[in-house]
Protein backbone atom coordinates (compact mmCIF):
# COMPACT_ATOMS: atom_id res chain seq x y z
CA UNK A 1 0.00 0.00 0.00
CA UNK A 2 1.37 3.41 -0.95
CA UNK A 3 1.66 5.90 1.84
CA UNK A 4 0.69 9.53 1.42
CA UNK A 5 3.85 11.63 1.53
CA UNK A 6 3.29 14.86 3.49
CA UNK A 7 3.80 18.08 1.55
CA UNK A 8 7.00 20.00 2.31
CA UNK A 9 9.61 18.84 4.84
CA UNK A 10 8.78 15.55 6.53
CA UNK A 11 8.75 15.96 10.30
CA UNK A 12 9.05 13.51 13.17
CA UNK A 13 5.34 14.11 13.82
CA UNK A 14 4.57 12.93 10.27
CA UNK A 15 6.60 9.75 10.81
CA UNK A 16 4.86 9.07 14.14
CA UNK A 17 1.41 9.55 12.58
CA UNK A 18 2.18 7.32 9.60
CA UNK A 19 3.64 4.66 11.90
CA UNK A 20 0.75 4.75 14.33
CA UNK A 21 3.00 5.39 17.34
CA UNK A 22 3.54 8.25 19.76
CA UNK A 23 6.02 11.05 19.06
CA UNK A 24 8.33 9.87 21.84
CA UNK A 25 8.29 6.28 20.54
CA UNK A 26 9.18 7.47 17.03
CA UNK A 27 11.98 9.63 18.43
CA UNK A 28 13.48 6.72 20.36
CA UNK A 29 13.26 4.40 17.35
CA UNK A 30 15.15 6.89 15.15
CA UNK A 31 17.79 7.91 17.71
CA UNK A 32 21.08 6.65 16.29
CA UNK A 33 22.45 6.39 19.83
CA UNK A 34 19.69 3.98 20.94
CA UNK A 35 19.99 0.94 18.74
CA UNK A 36 16.71 -0.95 19.12
CA UNK A 37 16.15 -4.30 17.41
CA UNK A 38 12.43 -4.45 18.16
CA UNK A 39 9.90 -4.97 15.39
CA UNK A 40 8.18 -1.70 16.33
CA UNK A 41 11.41 0.28 15.99
CA UNK A 42 12.19 -1.40 12.66
CA UNK A 43 8.69 -0.49 11.46
CA UNK A 44 9.18 3.18 12.38
CA UNK A 45 12.55 3.30 10.62
CA UNK A 46 11.04 1.72 7.49
CA UNK A 47 8.23 4.30 7.42
CA UNK A 48 10.73 7.13 7.95
CA UNK A 49 12.78 5.92 4.99
CA UNK A 50 9.71 5.65 2.77
CA UNK A 51 8.64 9.18 3.65
CA UNK A 52 12.13 10.59 3.11
CA UNK A 53 12.49 11.74 6.71
CA UNK A 54 15.85 13.23 7.64
CA UNK A 55 16.63 13.42 11.34
CA UNK A 56 17.93 16.77 12.64
CA UNK A 57 20.84 15.46 14.71
CA UNK A 58 21.81 18.98 15.82
CA UNK A 59 18.37 19.69 17.27
CA UNK A 60 18.30 16.26 18.91
CA UNK A 61 21.69 16.86 20.47
CA UNK A 62 20.59 20.24 21.81
CA UNK A 63 17.62 18.59 23.50
CA UNK A 64 20.07 16.24 25.21
CA UNK A 65 22.33 19.15 26.17
CA UNK A 66 24.91 18.19 23.51
CA UNK A 67 26.02 19.63 20.20
CA UNK A 68 28.11 16.65 18.96
CA UNK A 69 30.81 19.24 18.28
CA UNK A 70 34.40 19.29 19.53
CA UNK A 71 36.66 22.33 19.63
CA UNK A 72 40.28 21.85 18.57
CA UNK A 73 42.89 24.42 19.55
CA UNK A 74 46.25 24.47 17.71
CA UNK A 75 49.13 26.98 17.76
CA UNK A 76 48.86 27.60 14.00
CA UNK A 77 47.55 25.81 10.93
CA UNK A 78 50.52 26.97 8.83
CA UNK A 79 52.51 24.31 10.71
CA UNK A 80 52.30 21.12 8.66
CA UNK A 81 52.14 18.82 11.69
CA UNK A 82 49.31 20.82 13.26
CA UNK A 83 47.36 20.84 10.00
CA UNK A 84 47.82 17.08 9.61
CA UNK A 85 46.89 16.56 13.27
CA UNK A 86 43.65 18.48 12.82
CA UNK A 87 42.77 16.45 9.70
CA UNK A 88 43.23 13.22 11.66
CA UNK A 89 41.20 14.58 14.59
CA UNK A 90 38.45 15.62 12.18
CA UNK A 91 38.43 12.13 10.68
CA UNK A 92 38.42 10.39 14.06
CA UNK A 93 35.69 12.69 15.40
CA UNK A 94 33.50 12.06 12.34
CA UNK A 95 33.80 8.31 12.80
CA UNK A 96 32.30 8.76 16.28
CA UNK A 97 29.51 11.06 15.08
CA UNK A 98 31.15 14.34 16.08
CA UNK A 99 32.04 17.49 14.13
CA UNK A 100 35.38 19.21 14.85
CA UNK A 101 35.99 22.95 14.60
CA UNK A 102 39.42 24.55 14.92
CA UNK A 103 40.85 27.75 16.43
CA UNK A 104 44.46 28.96 16.62
CA UNK A 105 46.44 30.52 19.47
CA UNK A 106 49.85 31.41 18.04
CA UNK A 107 51.35 29.60 21.07
CA UNK A 108 50.40 32.61 23.19
CA UNK A 109 48.79 31.74 26.57
CA UNK A 110 46.40 34.73 26.54
CA UNK A 111 45.27 34.04 22.98
CA UNK A 112 44.92 30.37 23.87
CA UNK A 113 42.58 31.16 26.78
CA UNK A 114 40.54 33.53 24.62
CA UNK A 115 40.20 30.97 21.82
CA UNK A 116 39.18 28.28 24.33
CA UNK A 117 36.45 30.53 25.76
CA UNK A 118 35.20 31.29 22.25
CA UNK A 119 34.88 27.58 21.50
CA UNK A 120 33.16 26.93 24.83
CA UNK A 121 30.73 29.78 24.10
CA UNK A 122 29.68 27.76 21.07
CA UNK A 123 28.67 24.91 23.40
CA UNK A 124 31.22 22.39 22.18
CA UNK A 125 31.03 19.06 24.00
CA UNK A 126 34.76 19.05 24.67
CA UNK A 127 38.09 20.68 23.87
CA UNK A 128 41.19 19.13 22.30
CA UNK A 129 44.34 21.18 22.87
CA UNK A 130 47.53 20.89 20.83
CA UNK A 131 48.80 24.01 22.58
CA UNK A 132 49.65 22.82 26.11
CA UNK A 133 52.71 24.39 27.70
CA UNK A 134 54.45 23.02 30.78
CA UNK A 135 53.65 26.32 32.51
CA UNK A 136 50.11 26.50 31.08
CA UNK A 137 47.19 27.29 33.39
CA UNK A 138 44.46 26.38 30.89
CA UNK A 139 44.42 22.58 31.45
CA UNK A 140 44.19 23.18 35.21
CA UNK A 141 41.30 25.61 34.72
CA UNK A 142 39.51 23.10 32.49
CA UNK A 143 39.94 20.40 35.13
CA UNK A 144 38.57 22.70 37.82
CA UNK A 145 35.56 23.60 35.65
CA UNK A 146 35.06 19.92 34.77
CA UNK A 147 35.24 20.67 31.06
CA UNK A 148 35.78 17.52 28.99
CA UNK A 149 39.18 17.92 27.33
CA UNK A 150 42.23 16.10 26.02
CA UNK A 151 45.72 17.29 25.15
CA UNK A 152 47.36 16.11 21.90
CA UNK A 153 51.05 16.01 20.89
CA UNK A 154 51.93 17.71 24.19
CA UNK A 155 51.04 16.94 27.79
CA UNK A 156 51.15 18.63 31.17
CA UNK A 157 51.42 15.20 32.80
CA UNK A 158 48.00 15.50 34.50
CA UNK A 159 45.17 16.13 32.02
CA UNK A 160 44.02 13.35 29.66
CA UNK A 161 46.60 13.32 26.86
CA UNK A 162 47.28 11.55 23.56
CA UNK A 163 50.75 11.95 22.10
CA UNK A 164 53.71 10.19 20.61
CA UNK A 165 56.37 8.84 22.95
CA UNK A 166 58.74 11.75 22.44
CA UNK A 167 61.43 10.39 24.75
CA UNK A 168 61.58 7.19 22.71
CA UNK A 169 61.59 9.21 19.48
CA UNK A 170 64.54 11.34 20.57
CA UNK A 171 66.37 8.21 21.62
CA UNK A 172 65.76 6.49 18.25
CA UNK A 173 67.04 9.49 16.30
CA UNK A 174 70.30 9.87 18.20
CA UNK A 175 70.86 6.11 18.54
CA UNK A 176 70.65 5.95 14.73
CA UNK A 177 73.39 8.57 14.41
CA UNK A 178 75.55 6.82 17.01
CA UNK A 179 75.13 3.48 15.21
CA UNK A 180 76.40 5.15 12.03
CA UNK A 181 79.60 6.05 13.90
CA UNK A 182 78.95 9.65 14.91
CA UNK A 183 80.15 11.01 18.24
CA UNK A 184 80.09 14.77 17.59
CA UNK A 185 76.32 15.08 17.72
CA UNK A 186 74.29 18.27 18.24
CA UNK A 187 70.61 18.45 19.17
CA UNK A 188 68.26 21.29 18.27
CA UNK A 189 65.18 20.87 20.42
CA UNK A 190 61.80 22.53 20.44
CA UNK A 191 60.83 25.22 22.97
CA UNK A 192 61.58 24.41 26.61
CA UNK A 193 57.94 25.15 27.52
CA UNK A 194 56.74 22.11 25.52
CA UNK A 195 56.73 18.54 26.77
CA UNK A 196 57.65 17.42 23.24
CA UNK A 197 60.85 19.47 23.20
CA UNK A 198 61.99 18.44 26.67
CA UNK A 199 61.15 14.75 26.17
CA UNK A 200 62.94 14.52 22.80
CA UNK A 201 66.02 16.06 24.39
CA UNK A 202 65.80 13.59 27.29
CA UNK A 203 65.71 10.72 24.80
CA UNK A 204 68.72 12.14 22.95
CA UNK A 205 70.65 12.46 26.22
CA UNK A 206 69.83 8.85 27.12
CA UNK A 207 71.17 7.59 23.79
CA UNK A 208 74.37 9.62 24.19
CA UNK A 209 74.81 8.41 27.77
CA UNK A 210 74.39 4.75 26.79
CA UNK A 211 77.10 5.20 24.15
CA UNK A 212 79.45 6.88 26.62
CA UNK A 213 79.33 10.16 24.71
CA UNK A 214 79.38 13.25 26.91
CA UNK A 215 77.09 15.83 25.27
CA UNK A 216 78.55 19.26 24.60
CA UNK A 217 76.09 21.59 26.27
CA UNK A 218 76.72 24.35 23.71
CA UNK A 219 75.55 21.88 21.05
CA UNK A 220 72.19 21.36 22.77
CA UNK A 221 70.15 24.29 21.48
CA UNK A 222 66.52 25.05 22.41
CA UNK A 223 64.72 26.69 19.50
CA UNK A 224 61.23 27.29 18.18
CA UNK A 225 59.61 24.79 15.84
CA UNK A 226 59.84 26.91 12.67
CA UNK A 227 62.20 26.73 9.68
CA UNK A 228 63.76 30.09 10.61
CA UNK A 229 64.47 28.75 14.09
CA UNK A 230 66.30 25.83 12.52
CA UNK A 231 68.26 28.13 10.26
CA UNK A 232 69.39 30.30 13.17
CA UNK A 233 70.44 27.25 15.19
CA UNK A 234 72.21 25.82 12.14
CA UNK A 235 74.19 29.03 11.67
CA UNK A 236 75.24 28.89 15.31
CA UNK A 237 76.46 25.29 14.95
CA UNK A 238 77.90 25.34 11.44
CA UNK A 239 79.31 28.81 10.75
CA UNK A 240 82.99 28.91 9.82
CA UNK A 241 83.77 30.96 12.90
CA UNK A 242 83.29 27.87 15.09
CA UNK A 243 86.53 26.06 16.09
CA UNK A 244 84.80 22.67 15.71
CA UNK A 245 81.43 21.66 14.40
CA UNK A 246 79.21 18.61 14.80
CA UNK A 247 79.23 15.87 12.20
CA UNK A 248 75.58 15.05 12.94
CA UNK A 249 72.50 16.95 14.11
CA UNK A 250 69.19 15.69 15.48
CA UNK A 251 66.50 18.30 14.85
CA UNK A 252 63.38 17.98 17.02
CA UNK A 253 61.05 18.49 14.06
CA UNK A 254 61.25 18.50 10.27
CA UNK A 255 60.87 22.29 10.03
CA UNK A 256 63.96 22.72 12.20
CA UNK A 257 65.77 20.14 10.07
CA UNK A 258 64.93 22.04 6.87
CA UNK A 259 66.27 25.23 8.42
CA UNK A 260 69.48 23.40 9.36
CA UNK A 261 69.72 22.16 5.76
CA UNK A 262 69.54 25.75 4.51
CA UNK A 263 72.22 26.84 6.99
CA UNK A 264 74.44 23.94 5.92
CA UNK A 265 74.07 24.94 2.26
CA UNK A 266 74.87 28.56 3.16
CA UNK A 267 78.10 27.43 4.83
CA UNK A 268 79.17 25.06 2.05
CA UNK A 269 78.46 21.93 4.09
CA UNK A 270 77.12 18.94 2.14
CA UNK A 271 74.45 16.62 3.53
CA UNK A 272 75.12 13.76 4.19
CA UNK A 273 78.80 13.85 3.16
CA UNK A 274 79.83 16.50 5.71
CA UNK A 275 76.82 16.45 8.03
CA UNK A 276 74.28 13.77 8.91
CA UNK A 277 70.81 15.04 9.78
CA UNK A 278 67.68 13.50 11.33
CA UNK A 279 64.34 15.28 11.73
CA UNK A 280 61.11 14.45 13.51
CA UNK A 281 57.44 13.88 12.51
CA UNK A 282 58.16 12.58 9.01
CA UNK A 283 56.01 15.20 7.28
CA UNK A 284 55.09 14.50 3.63
CA UNK A 285 57.77 16.87 2.31
CA UNK A 286 60.58 15.00 4.11
CA UNK A 287 60.83 12.25 1.50
CA UNK A 288 60.60 14.76 -1.38
CA UNK A 289 63.46 17.08 -0.44
CA UNK A 290 66.52 17.19 -2.78
CA UNK A 291 68.26 15.18 -0.07
CA UNK A 292 65.49 13.04 1.43
CA UNK A 293 65.35 13.58 5.18
CA UNK A 294 65.67 10.81 7.73
CA UNK A 295 62.93 11.40 10.26
CA UNK A 296 61.03 9.93 13.19
CA UNK A 297 57.48 9.05 12.17
CA UNK A 298 54.66 9.63 14.66
CA UNK A 299 51.30 7.81 14.22
CA UNK A 300 49.01 10.85 14.09
CA UNK A 301 45.96 8.70 13.24
CA UNK A 302 46.44 6.65 16.40
CA UNK A 303 46.99 9.78 18.49
CA UNK A 304 43.79 11.32 17.09
CA UNK A 305 41.77 8.18 17.83
CA UNK A 306 43.11 8.14 21.41
CA UNK A 307 42.23 11.82 21.91
CA UNK A 308 38.65 11.35 20.72
CA UNK A 309 38.28 8.27 22.93
CA UNK A 310 39.44 10.28 25.97
CA UNK A 311 36.74 12.87 25.21
CA UNK A 312 33.92 10.48 24.36
CA UNK A 313 34.64 8.12 27.27
CA UNK A 314 36.02 10.36 30.04
CA UNK A 315 37.59 8.59 32.95
CA UNK A 316 38.93 5.67 30.90
CA UNK A 317 42.51 4.69 31.61
CA UNK A 318 45.28 5.29 30.90
CA UNK A 319 44.73 9.05 31.07
CA UNK A 320 48.01 9.67 29.24
CA UNK A 321 48.38 7.54 26.10
CA UNK A 322 51.70 7.49 24.27
CA UNK A 323 51.98 5.99 20.79
CA UNK A 324 55.32 4.54 19.70
CA UNK A 325 57.23 6.39 16.95
CA UNK A 326 59.30 4.78 14.21
CA UNK A 327 62.62 5.86 12.71
CA UNK A 328 62.51 6.29 8.91
CA UNK A 329 66.13 6.39 7.64
CA UNK A 330 66.78 8.19 4.36
CA UNK A 331 69.66 9.78 2.49
CA UNK A 332 70.29 12.68 4.91
CA UNK A 333 71.90 10.48 7.55
CA UNK A 334 75.22 8.92 6.53
CA UNK A 335 78.40 7.71 8.18
CA UNK A 336 81.05 10.22 9.24
CA UNK A 337 84.01 10.71 6.90
CA UNK A 338 86.55 9.96 9.58
CA UNK A 339 86.50 7.40 12.37
CA UNK A 340 85.59 8.87 15.71
CA UNK A 341 83.49 11.61 14.08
Amino acid sequence: MERAVPAGIVTLKDVAAASGVSLSTASRALDERMVSRSAAAAHVRKIAEELGYRRNSFASSLRRGETRTLGVLVPRLSDTVMALMFEELERAASSRGYFAMVATSGDDPEDERGAAETLLDRNVDGLILATARLDDELPRLLRERRVAHALVLRTDGISPSALGDDEVGGYLAVRHLIDLGHRNIAVVTGPTFTSSGTARLAGARRALGEAGVAPREEWLIAAGYGIEDGYTAGETLLAGTQPTRPTAIFAANDNIAMGVMAAAHHNGIAIPDDLALVGYNDTPLSARLPTPLSSVRVPLDQIAANAIELIVNPGTEPFIRRSLPTLIPRQSSGKPKHAGG
